[in-house]
């Protein structure tokens, strides 16, 4: 496969690679992007673990919180100028309070608000602003307790992040995890429901870089002992430092408190959409081309 020079340019981005580098990483995995940045890291040559996906789609998240159930859903937009607009956030909201009614996007797509389907109150409203939207996501979660948190909230009960916390206890206490996690982002709840796809992947990562270093093998065993545990440390919501008082994890917090967390919801806008993008050059060409 033929590397392009935008390709090594995406590969650099993410990775903070040298040039030389990224297009050797490319090259070594016959331009898989994601192979190539495994590649990077098992050399030693990834400046930092950057993700690839860059979120670069527009829109809002909206909570809402009934009883012992939560949801979050997900709409997106071209700009944030539709984002601020309150035709937008009015629909949004409409959509969340409706969300408490189902138990997937599909079925809230197809659920009534106000006599049409959510979809077509969606297309609808695409033909009256002049941009185009979607309903991406909703995710919901249920407990004895349920709190919300939004960051960067454009207005009550949505922003670019909402977050969600099934607990017994402490109300206050679930909202300052809900706060953690939009923070630190964690992949699961705790090391159980961590992907284990996900899981080897990194263990063997890291056996690749530790056998890099040349050492014995029984070395390399307790090396990736440790770095496993800090990994699991890091991406679990129980095994994380708690911000709020990172002398204690988020578990040894919530036992302290009395609090039991049974589970989260965490929606970030845009969250893994990618959206191609052309230099100014080209653009302008294509232009006139036209």
């Amino acid at each position: 496969m033929a590397i392009t020079a935008a390709m090594v340019k995406e590969l650099r981005e993410s990775t903070g690679a040298g040039m030389m580098d990224a297009k050797k990483a490319l090259t070594e995995t016959d331009g898989d992007m994601e192979a190539a940045s495994d590649w990077l890291r098992t050399k030693g040559l990834a400046k930092a673990a950057k993700k690839s996906g860059r979120t670069a789609a527009e829109g809002l998240v909206a909570v809402k919180v009934e009883g012992g159930r939560g949801v979050a859903v997900e709409i997106n937009s071209e700009t944030d100028f539709v984002a601020k607009n309150a035709d937008f956030q009015t629909m949004v909201a409409s959509v969340a309070d409706t969300a408490l009614q189902v138990d997937d996007v599909d079925a809230l797509k197809a659920a009534d608000m106000g006599g049409k389907s959510v979809e077509d109150t969606i297309t609808a409203k695409i033909a009256t602003i002049g941009e185009n939207m979607s309903l991406r996501r909703m995710a919901s979660v249920s407990g004895d307790t349920v709190v919300s948190y939004v960051h960067n909230a454009a207005t009550d009960g949505m922003g670019k992040i909402g977050v969600l916390v099934a607990l017994t206890g402490d109300e206050a206490f679930g909202r300052q995890i809900a706060m953690h996690i939009a923070a630190t982002n964690p992949a699961a709840l705790n090391e159980a429901e961590l992907d284990s796809a996900v899981v080897e992947k990194e263990k063997q990562i890291q056996m690749d870089i530790a056998r890099e270093s040349g050492k014995p093998e029984q070395v390399i065993e307790k090396m990736i002992e440790g770095r496993m545990k800090k990994f699991m440390s890091e991406s679990t919501l129980m095994g994380q430092s708690f911000v709020m008082n990172p002398d204690l994890t988020v578990e040894a917090a919530a036992k302290e408190a009395g609090v039991q967390i049974t589970g989260y919801v965490r929606l970030e806008v845009g969250e893994g959409i990618e959206v191609e993008k052309e230099d100014f050059a080209a653009e302008v060409a294509k232009a006139a081309k036209n």
